[in-house]
């Protein structure tokens, strides 16, 4: 029985994530393992992740980005909301073991490095659900197998023509 045939209990998490951008204009993405459960599993995608409860979306955004990319503390650096409103939906293994259907709202924010993607490369890390990070040039943003609606979005915020 694959996920269209069985009924999941449907769930709605609000998503902080961000578009890291390296001094040189590299964009920093993330590969889920698909062996986790997690949402768009084997996708590339911005890192980022869910919003706790009683958590806000700043504090959400820099933990999991703190999660996910060990060695990136964003704490220091500008976070600019992107004002383009996005969701997504899709199956997810939650921790008890339990398949859900995961409805998202995406929050995005902008973070601007002082440091090239060269440099970042030797201190950063894929951590938590990420099985590897990539630094990706605004010419290889097609060519990227990203989640749904991904390039969309990098479209529609401008960062590729």
């Amino acid at each position: 029985m694959d996920d269209k045939d069985e009924k999941l209990r449907e769930i709605h998490r609000e998503i902080a994530s961000a578009v890291v951008i390296s001094k040189d204009g590299k964009f920093l993405f993330g590969r889920k393992d698909p062996t986790k459960g997690g949402v768009y599993s084997g996708a590339w995608h911005i890192p980022g992740g869910g919003v706790e409860e009683g958590e806000s979306i700043d504090d959400a955004l820099i933990r999991e980005l703190g999660q996910e990319v060990v060695g990136l503390d964003i704490s220091k650096y500008e976070r600019t909301p992107i004002p383009i409103k996005g969701g997504g939906t899709s199956p997810k293994t939650l921790s008890t073991g339990e398949r859900v259907l995961c409805h998202m709202s995406f929050n995005r924010f902008e973070v601007r490095l002082d440091q090239t993607a060269a440099e970042l490369e030797q201190t950063l890390q894929p951590g938590d659900d990420l099985i590897e990070l990539r630094w990706i040039g605004e010419q290889e943003l097609s060519n990227l197998e990203q989640i749904p609606g991904g390039e969309e979005f990098f479209r529609q915020a401008g960062y590729l023509k």
